[in-house]
C-alpha cells in the first residue's frame, strides 16, 4: 500500500500491517497463527491487532486488488481433450477466456451428451 495517510498514528509500519493482512486473507490463517508468524520475523503483535488491521484495511485491500486483476473477457472457449491415465480414457474440458486464462478444468471418466 502506498498511502501513508492511512497508516498514521499506527505503531508499526505499513509494511508489517499489509505483510499480516496479506497472510490473514491469503491463507486463511487465524489471527493467532498471524501473530506466531510474526513473533517468528521479531515483531511482537498481539492477534487482536492483527484483528483490528484486518477489520480496517482489510476491504481496502481486496478493492485495490479487485481493480488491478481487471475484468474477464467477453469471449470465452471450450475445449476438449481425450487423456489416457493410467491407461484409462478420461475426457479433459478446459474454459478458456480469450486473453488465454483457464476458467475452468474438468476431468471424466465418461462422457454425457446432455447437460447436467
Amino acid at each position: 500500500m502506498k498511502n501513508t495517510k492511512m497508516y498514521a498514528g499506527y505503531r508499526y509500519p505499513s509494511q508489517v500491517i499489509s505483510h499480516a493482512v496479506w497472510l490473514y486473507h491469503l491463507f486463511t490463517l487465524s489471527f493467532r497463527d498471524v501473530e506466531e508468524l510474526l513473533a517468528a520475523r521479531g515483531i511482537d503483535a498481539s492477534y487482536e491487532t492483527v484483528r483490528n488491521w484486518c477489520v480496517k484495511f482489510g476491504n481496502q485491500y481486496s478493492s485495490q486488488i479487485r481493480k488491478k486483476r481487471g475484468q474477464l473477457g467477453d469471449m470465452w472457449y471450450l475445449d476438449e481433450v481425450f487423456v489416457k491415465i493410467n491407461g484409462v480414457l478420461h475426457y479433459l474440458w478446459r474454459a478458456v477466456v480469450q486473453d488465454g486464462d483457464e476458467l475452468d478444468i474438468l476431468v471424466q471418466k465418461r462422457r454425457k451428451k446432455e447437460a447436467p
